[in-house]
C-alpha cells in the first residue's frame, strides 16, 4: 500500500497541471449529476417492531389524520380576553386559510364546545393542524405558509406562537454558522502551526474539496441508498474535521522531508508512504465506525451511518489527491523557512522522558482522570428533549410554555392509542368506554379522551394526557405502566389491541431498540477496529489495549454530556437548561464517531512510534522520539478538530450542541489523556511486545505497512534514490 501511494503521489505532484485538469473534469463531472440526480426519498423515521411502528401502521391504514406529522399554534393575550368577537374572528379566519393549505388534513377550532382547547381565563388557546405528511415530507414552505397565514392574528393584537416538526424546519438557520466558525478557527490554528499562508492554504483546499465532493456524492446516492437528510449535517461536521487533520498530517511530514533536502517529488512520495498511509489506515477505521451504525437495526441511524462513512471516504481521497496537487502548484511556497519550524519538538521530547520515566504512575493518572470525567455516565437518561429546552423567546419555547401553564405540561406530548377492533369500534363501544374509565384511573394521567371510530369502524383513537412534560422521567414511567400492566389488563378478555403511540412514545420505543442492539454494535466496532490496527501495525497487545483506552474515552465522553445537559453543571454558558435527557440516538452516534477519531489519533502517534522502534530504537526512546517529532502536529489537529465541533455549540437546536459539545470536549479528552499520557506509558511498558504478533495471526491477517521508508526510498521504476536524497535527517536519532 505504501509503494502503491508513494507512486500515486509522485506522479500527482510531478505532473500537477495534468493532474489539476482531470481533478477539475471530475469534480464537474460530480457536480452535474449531483445537479441531474433524483429527489431523495423522505426519511424513514420507521422503529421496526416496536409498540409505536404498530400504532403508526394502524393510524396509517384506517386513520390517516392521525399518522401525519402536526403543528400547534398557540393564541394568548394579556388584555382581555381571546373570546373578543374581533380576535376570535380574526383566529377563527386564520384557521380557515390554513385548513386549505396545500397538504393540510384537518384544524382544530379551539373555541368549539368540550374542546378543552381554551384556558379558563380565556386569554390562552391553542389549535392542532395535522398534515398528511410524514416526517421525511416536511418542507421549509409548509412552515413559512403557516407563519404567514397568523399574521393577521397579531395585528388583532394577539400574540401567535408555534411548535412542531412543521414549525421547526421553518426555523432552521440558512447560514451554516457552526461551519464557518469551525473553519475560521482551524485557519488560525493551521497558520499558528506551519507560520505559512500557503501551507494553510494547501490544507484547507485539500480538506475543503473533499468536503464538497462529499456532499455531492450524498446528492447522488441518496434516492438509490435512501440516506437521511441528517446524514449531510453529520457528514460535513466529521469531514471537514477529519478532512483538515488528514490534509494537515501528510502536509506536516512533506514540509518535514523538503527541509532534509528532499525533492519536491520524493518528498511528496515519502509523506504519502507514511503519513498517507496512516490516513488512510485511520480514515478506514473512521468508516468502518461510523458504518456499523447498520447494525443497530434502525433505518434512519444505519443510514445516517452510511452516509457520514461515504463524507469520510471523500475526504480520505481528496488528502491523497487533491493536496499533491496543491503541493506541486505551491511548492516554492511550501517548504518552511526554517528548519526549526518542522525539527523533532523539544518540549514534546521532555515530556515523553517524563512520562515514560514512570510509566505506571502516567496510567494512573491517566485512568484517574477519565473515570472522574466519565462517572456523571451512570446517571444517564435516554429520552427525548422537548421545547421547553429552546432558547427563551423562540416561538417553539414560548408556545411550549405558554400551554404548560394554561393546560398542563402533559398536553405538549400527549399520548395517541391505537385500538385495534376486529369486531369493529361501533360493536366495541362498551369494551372501550370500559378501556378509557380504567385509563383514567391510572396515576399520571391527567386527562383521557373518549375513543373516537375510525371512518371504516375498523379501529379507535384514544388521547391520553400525561400530567408530566413528555421529557420528563416520570412521563416514561408511565408509559412503560400503561404498556405492562394497565393496557394489558384493561383489554384482557375484550378482543381489542391497544397499541401506544405519538412522538414521546416514538422516542421511547426508539430509545429501547438503540439499547437493544447497543452491545452488538459494540463488539463489530470494536472488532473491526482491533483487526485493522493489527493489520497496519502487526502487533496483537497495542490494538487490544487501544480499544479498552478508547471505550474509558467514549465513557468520558457520555459522562461530559450528561454533566452539562441532564446535571446543568455550565449549561446555561451554552444557552439549555438542566434536567434535559440525551437524545437516544446521541451516544450511539458519539460512540461511533468518537471511536473512529480517536482511533485516528492513535495511528498517527503509533505510526512515528513505530517508526522508530524499526530504525532501530529500543522501546522507550523510540517513544521519546516518535512523541517530539509528532506530538505537536497531533495537539494542533486535535484543537482544530475540537474547534469545528465546538463550533456547533452555537446553535439553536439542542440536539447539535449535544453533538457539538459531546465530540468537542471529548476530543480534547482523548488527545490529552489517552495519547499524549497513557499511551506512550503502555507502549513503554510492553517494551518489545507491543510490536510482537502470533505467528499463526501473522499468516491470517494482511500485511499493511504504514512506515513507509522503504518504498519511499524508490523512484517511479521500484529503483533505489541516490544516497543524496535517500537521506533523511529528520529520521537521525538523538
Amino acid at each position: 500500500m505504501s509503494d502503491l501511494l508513494a507512486r500515486m503521489v509522485r506522479s500527482i505532484t510531478g505532473h500537477w497541471k495534468r493532474s489539476l485538469v482531470v481533478a477539475l473534469i471530475a469534480v464537474f463531472g460530480i457536480g452535474f449529476l449531483s445537479g441531474t440526480a433524483g429527489e431523495a426519498p423522505p426519511d424513514d423515521f420507521d422503529t421496526p417492531g416496536s409498540e409505536s411502528q404498530k400504532a403508526y401502521d394502524l393510524f396509517s391504514a384506517h386513520s390517516p389524520v392521525l399518522a401525519g406529522v402536526d403543528s400547534t399554534i398557540v393564541f394568548h393575550t394579556t388584555d382581555g380576553t381571546l373570546t373578543e368577537p374581533e380576535r376570535k374572528q380574526a383566529i377563527l379566519d386564520s384557521l380557515e386559510t390554513i385548513k386549505g393549505q396545500p397538504d393540510v388534513l384537518a384544524v382544530s377550532n379551539p373555541f368549539a364546545k368540550r374542546s378543552g382547547a381554551i384556558s379558563e381565563n380565556q386569554q390562552v388557546a391553542y389549535s392542532d393542524v395535522r398534515y398528511d405528511l410524514d416526517f421525511g415530507d416536511v418542507k421549509k414552505a409548509q412552515g413559512e405558509a403557516l407563519e404567514e397565514a397568523t399574521e393577521p392574528v397579531e395585528s388583532a393584537g394577539v400574540e401567535v406562537a408555534m411548535r412542531g416538526v412543521v414549525v421547526d424546519l421553518a426555523q432552521e438557520q440558512e447560514v451554516p454558522v457552526g461551519e464557518l466558525i469551525g473553519v475560521l478557527l482551524a485557519i488560525i490554528l493551521l497558520t499558528i502551526l506551519f507560520r505559512s499562508f500557503a501551507a494553510m492554504i494547501a490544507t484547507l483546499v485539500g480538506a475543503l474539496i473533499g468536503v464538497m465532493v462529499g456532499q455531492m456524492l450524498l446528492v447522488i446516492l441518496a434516492a438509490p441508498l435512501g440516506l437521511p437528510e441528517f446524514a449531510s449535517t453529520i457528514a460535513v461536521m466529521l469531514g471537514l474535521g477529519a478532512g483538515i487533520d488528514y490534509s494537515l498530517l501528510i502536509l506536516g511530514r512533506f514540509r518535514e522531508q523538503s527541509a532534509a533536502g528532499d525533492s519536491v517529488r520524493d518528498a511528496a512520495a515519502k509523506s504519502a508512504a507514511t503519513a498517507g498511509s496512516a490516513v488512510l489506515a485511520a480514515g478506514l477505521i473512521v468508516m468502518v465506525a461510523i458504518a456499523g451504525l447498520l447494525v443497530i437495526g434502525i433505518p434512519l441511524i444505519g443510514k445516517m451511518g452510511l452516509g457520514a462513512a461515504i463524507g469520510v471516504a471523500a475526504v480520505v481521497v481528496s488528502a491523497l489527491t487533491i493536496l499533491p496537487i496543491m503541493i506541486g502548484a505551491l511548492q516554492r511556497w511550501l517548504k518552511p523557512k526554517k528548519i526549526s519550524h518542522v525539527r523533532p519538538s523539544p518540549a514534546f521530547g521532555n515530556w515523553g522522558e517524563k512520562v515514560t520515566a514512570r510509566p505506571w504512575l502516567a496510567i494512573a493518572s491517566g485512568v484517574v482522570v477519565l473515570l472522574v470525567f466519565a462517572s456523571p455516565m451512570l446517571d444517564m437518561r435516554l429520552g427525548s428533549p422537548d421545547d421547553g429546552n429552546q432558547p427563551e423567546g423562540k416561538t417553539q419555547r414560548v408556545a411550549y410554555d405558554l400551554i404548560s401553564e394554561g393546560f398542563g405540561a402533559g398536553v405538549n406530548g400527549p399520548f395517541l392509542i391505537a385500538v385495534d377492533t376486529p369486531e369493529g369500534a361501533s360493536q366495541s363501544r362498551a369494551e372501550l368506554n370500559t378501556l378509557v374509565n380504567e385509563l383514567r384511573q391510572v396515576d399520571g394521567v391527567a386527562q383521557v379522551t373518549p375513543a373516537e371510530p375510525s371512518q371504516d369502524n375498523q379501529m379507535a383513537s384514544i388521547f391520553l394526557i400525561p400530567t408530566t412534560s413528555p421529557q420528563d422521567a416520570a412521563t416514561s414511567d408511565l408509559l412503560q405502566e400503561l404498556r405492562s400492566s394497565s393496557l394489558p389488563e384493561a383489554t384482557q378478555g375484550t378482543g381489542l389491541s391497544a397499541y401506544i403511540g405519538g412522538n414521546t412514545a416514538s422516542f421511547e420505543d426508539f430509545s429501547d431498540k438503540v439499547s437493544e442492539r447497543l452491545p452488538v454494535f459494540i463488539a463489530v466496532v470494536i472488532g473491526l477496529s482491533v483487526l485493522l490496527l493489527m493489520a497496519a501495525f502487526r502487533s496483537l497487545w497495542v490494538p487490544l489495549v487501544s480499544a479498552l483506552f478508547n471505550l474509558l474515552s467514549v465513557a468520558a465522553a457520555y459522562g461530559v454530556v450528561v454533566a452539562v445537559f441532564q446535571k446543568g453543571i455550565g449549561a446555561s454558558l451554552i444557552g439549555v437548561d438542566s434536567g434535559v435527557p440525551i437524545m437516544s440516538f446521541v451516544p450511539v452516534m458519539i460512540f461511533a464517531i468518537l471511536f473512529g477519531l480517536s482511533m485516528d489519533y492513535n495511528v498517527f502517534l503509533l505510526s512515528r512510534i513505530h517508526e522508530a522502534y524499526k530504525e532501530g530504537d529500543r522501546p522507550r526512546e523510540s517513544v521519546i522520539h516518535g512523541l517530539s517529532r509528532i506530538g505537536k502536529v497531533i495537539l494542533f489537529a486535535c484543537l482544530i478538530m475540537a474547534s469545528v465541533f465546538l463550533a456547533f455549540v452555537t446553535q439553536q437546536d439542542v440536539v447539535a450542541k449535544m453533538f457539538g459539545l459531546g465530540l468537542g470536549l471529548a476530543i480534547l479528552i482523548d488527545v490529552l489523556v489517552v495519547r499524549l499520557v497513557i499511551a506512550p506509558a503502555v507502549v513503554t511498558l510492553l517494551g518489545d511486545k507491543a510490536w510482537w504478533m502470533p505467528r499463526w495471526l501473522d499468516r491470517i491477517i494482511p500485511n499493511v505497512s504504514l512506515e513507509g521508508h522503504l518504498v519511499a526510498n524508490k523512484d517511479p521504476r521500484g529503483e533505489p534514490l541516490s544516497p543524496e536524497l535517500a537521506n533523511d535527517p529528520i529520521l537521525e536519532k538523538g
